[in-house]
């Protein structure tokens, strides 16, 4: 691979989601702590439990107590025996629909992308489409013309990685693209970005350097609520605290069926930093165990 090649965002998707629905703050079109249930329609949220009860920045910030649509059993096994099926928001919706919630909203913190899947669906009913604010408002402005999110013929585009995995645990590898790119065609919100290395990086700058937001903004994007039990990592408005060694990184991680990406930004010496992999960690293969070993000694570099 090289730097000119598009690669998968994943998760990291939710930094673009939350960062749309912020600007939409700013315009006074989202009250943050309303709940979420005034904007969305009772078609989405019908048998969704704390749906009625948990608060937008209660989605940004993962304390909803939404259950998780992509962890359970039906849905996951259905995935494997239709490796090549394209799912609808509704689709995963349905999986959690009559399900207990995790949870009460905002007692605790549990990562979950249900969250930002209803997040997308609120962002369409108060734009009229998500994925053209975020075009319109951040993509273009800030000149990121290799970053695409739901671009119609994106996916087919030559530049983009081939994605592997290791279906089995077993060291064999196989290339996942047809499977992995339906997958990343069907998540909304909490999946979806592709971009250069470069144009990554660019976004997450721009953002922490308070040219897309205000500073008064980012104080409660960068409000992290904690995410282990001894307090020092943090998730905050579709963002991420995390410490290694002593040394705090900002950003967000992404993983999925046939890839995985570390976008981060190191306070202490001021460095940007986008690490990706075209195959899939979700499951940690064995053969990742190389993987990390290579990631261990760039970080190592990186935080000199």
């Amino acid at each position: 691979m090289e730097t000119c090649h598009l690669q998968f965002g994943q998760s990291v998707s939710k930094l673009y989601l939350a960062t749309a629905i912020l600007m939409l703050y700013e315009k006074r079109e989202i009250d943050l702590d309303a709940k979420i249930s005034t904007y969305l329609s009772a078609e989405v949220v019908k048998g969704i439990a704390n749906a009625e009860e948990a608060t937008v920045r209660m989605l940004m910030n993962h304390t909803s107590g939404i259950a998780e649509y992509n962890d359970k059993p039906k849905y996951v096994t259905y995935l494997l025996q239709h490796p090549l099926q394209a799912f609808s928001s509704y689709d995963y919706l349905d999986y959690i629909r009559n399900e207990p919630a995790s949870f009460a909203p905002g007692e605790k913190y549990a990562y979950t992308n249900t969250n930002y899947l209803l997040l997308a669906l609120l962002v369409d009913q108060v734009t009229g489409d998500h994925k053209k604010f975020i075009q319109e408002e951040i993509l273009s402005p800030l000149f990121l013309s290799d970053t695409y999110y739901h671009n119609p013929g994106a996916m087919e585009m030559s530049r983009l990685v081939n994605t592997y995995w290791d279906r089995y645990s077993n060291g064999e590898i196989e290339n996942c693209s047809d499977m992995h790119r339906i997958n990343v065609k069907s998540l909304i919100g909490d999946d979806g970005i592709i971009a250069t290395p470069s144009d990554f990086i660019t976004f997450l700058e721009k953002l922490l350097s308070h040219k897309i937001l205000k500073a008064s903004t980012m104080e409660q994007m960068l409000d992290f609520v904690p995410t282990d039990a001894d307090q020092e990592n943090g998730y905050g408005l579709g963002i991420r605290k995390e410490y290694h060694d002593g040394m705090a990184e900002l950003g967000h991680t992404g993983g999925g069926i046939g890839s995985a990406c570390i976008l981060g930004f190191l306070p202490h010496n001021g460095t940007y930093f986008f690490i990706g992999t075209n195959l899939g960690v979700s499951i940690s293969p064995r053969v990742a165990g190389k993987m990390e070993d290579v990631i261990d000694d760039i970080y190592d570099i990186l935080r000199q």
